[in-house]
């Protein structure tokens, strides 16, 4: 997988690292599934699995899980780590 090319797939890309281990990922992911369907196919919502995507990982320098990265016309414009509120990430994401 090229991970440059995943973030330049269109103008704003959200991406979010996890791991199936992790309790705070488990509990994001209902929150995920929900924004990737109210965002339809207006922005894409790449889920990777760090533990299958270990170059991805290294690539965007994720240190811990979950992480979320938005870009913007291929550039990192936002990064948060660990859980967020639903409602504060979808604004976030809506916001570029």
């Amino acid at each position: 997988m090229n991970y440059a090319q995943v973030t330049q797939e269109a103008r704003v890309v959200m991406v979010e690292f996890f791991a199936t281990w992790c309790p705070h990922c488990q509990r994001m992911m209902p929150v995920v599934a929900q924004i990737k369907e109210l965002l339809g196919d207006e922005i894409p919502v790449v889920q990777l699995d760090i533990d299958q995507n270990q170059a991805a990982a290294h690539e965007a320098r994720v240190d811990g899980v979950p992480t979320f990265i938005i870009y913007l016309n291929g550039t990192e414009v936002w990064r948060h780590s660990g859980e967020i509120d639903g409602n504060d990430l979808l604004a976030k994401i809506q916001s570029f």
